[in-house]
């Protein structure tokens, strides 16, 4: 399960990602869709770990990813 919630993200003065909230389910297909520049590719990359908001959560099988450091990060990248 995927869970994201408030999930805000900037660069520099253009805010990106304005309080996404995301609820993904084991099995569950899921579509994004948006215009160019929408925050699309951000918001997969956030939920990814690959990128960081720069506020809210995000919860990956009851890990909250926002909470964890650069080493536990990687092994709980390589474990999922």
């Amino acid at each position: 399960m995927i869970q994201g919630k408030d999930i805000i993200k900037s660069y520099e003065d253009l805010q990106v990602l304005k309080g996404v909230d995301i609820d993904i389910t084991k099995g569950e297909i899921v579509s994004i869709i948006g215009k160019s520049g929408a925050g699309k590719s951000t918001l997969l990359h956030i939920v990814g770990t690959l990128d960081h908001s720069d506020a809210g959560t995000i919860v990956i099988n009851g890990v909250d990813t926002t909470r964890l450091n650069k080493k536990n990060l990687a092994k709980f990248r390589n474990e999922t």
